[in-house]
């Protein structure tokens, strides 16, 4: 999976990304198995696992939680070529504590790691550990201060800030990259604050799943706004249902439904604890996608043949990453791996 077209996984820190009542497909958010996952997908070919950032999970403590940053570290070491991007809530780290761990993990891993800014909105998380959750545009405030250090640091520079929320002064990291000017820096959010925060400092932004043309809209609208330096690139998450047929398909997506239901509860009592000005969240109580961030909601549900046809044309609006989501999860990796991805490349190369 080579060239300007991306395909991803995401890591399983949570244990699933759909149901955890899958009878092929039992909860299990450990080491061992994410280990075994990111391997796999290197293997298979992927060209980036995304690690999700909570400190608890968020459908209830009950559930355990992979840490991201100490299991990406471990990761670096393991692996050798897929991209480590790992997600990060900026008021859970200091910036020059963060800088540093992330050049750490980018030496390990010889030039791997990128970061994936996400703003918070799951409000026990902090809460419960006294720590202050600011409101909606607030956090992309403080998240614009604290990237912008960030950003700094992990390219080397001696940094001075002095905003609102942070206050550096003469700070420099060593070793910086030994491999590229800095690590690559992801941001995802839909609300105006998210995309001005994209615009000013993101190499790439991630979209949530949604259709192709409303995917259109959101790059076309990005790419005009002013900008300094590259262009920004985009990627997309989205939830796959692969089968030989778009019949299979339909009815796997009606099994994996029906499963929904039976985490209902949860789910309630997740909206409840969220920050209900989040985009993200607002369109999952409106449109109840199978998988999370817009899942099947971007439509890559059918036959490998309408699957390929579909990622094609969201790369035609400018999408470059493709973050996926299966369940289970290992197995419809595999699937995608052999079955959607070398159509794809097929019908990339037709269209040269």
């Amino acid at each position: 999976m080579t060239g300007d077209i991306r395909f991803g996984v995401w890591a399983l820190t949570e244990g699933t990304w759909h149901s955890r009542r899958h009878p092929d497909d039992p909860f299990d958010a450990s080491w061992e198995r994410n280990k075994r996952q990111v391997m796999e997908a290197e293997a298979l070919g992927f060209d980036s696992t995304l690690l999700a950032q909570h400190t608890v999970n968020p459908f209830g403590d009950q559930y355990d939680e992979l840490e991201p940053w100490t299991a990406a570290a471990a990761l670096a070491a393991l692996t050798e070529r897929i991209e480590l991007i790992v997600a990060i809530k900026p008021t859970l780290y200091h910036a020059t504590v963060l800088a540093k761990m992330a050049l750490q993990v980018e030496e390990i891993s010889a030039g791997r790691l990128s970061l994936n800014v996400v703003n918070a909105w799951f409000r026990p998380e902090f809460e419960k550990a006294g720590l202050a959750f600011a409101e909606h545009d607030e956090r992309y405030a403080i998240g614009a201060e604290w990237l912008e250090v960030v950003r700094s640091l992990i390219s080397g520079e001696r940094t001075t800030f002095h905003g609102s929320y942070l206050d550096v002064d003469d700070y420099v990291l060593r070793p910086a990259s030994r491999w590229r000017e800095r690590p690559r820096i992801y941001v995802g959010g839909e609300s105006e604050p998210a995309q001005d925060l994209a615009t000013r400092l993101a190499d790439v932004w991630f979209i949530n799943g949604k259709p192709v043309d409303a995917v259109a809209k959101l790059t076309r609208s990005m790419s005009s706004r002013p900008r300094t330096g590259a262009p920004v690139a985009f990627g997309l998450s989205a939830f796959v249902i692969a089968r030989e047929s778009d019949e299979q398909a339909t009815s796997e997506l009606a099994y994996l439904s029906e499963l929904a239901e039976e985490d209902a509860e949860e789910k309630v009592r997740l909206y409840a604890n969220s920050d209900q000005k989040s985009v993200m969240l607002q369109a999952a109580v409106r449109e109840r996608p199978v998988g999370t961030n817009g899942g099947t909601a971007a439509g890559l549900v059918g036959s490998y043949d309408s699957v390929a046809d579909r990622i094609v044309r969201f790369h035609d609006v400018g999408i470059e990453t493709f973050m996926l989501q299966f369940q289970p999860f290992e197995a419809e990796m595999r699937r995608f791996a052999h079955e959607v991805a070398p159509r794809v490349r097929r019908l990339l190369g037709a269209k040269r």
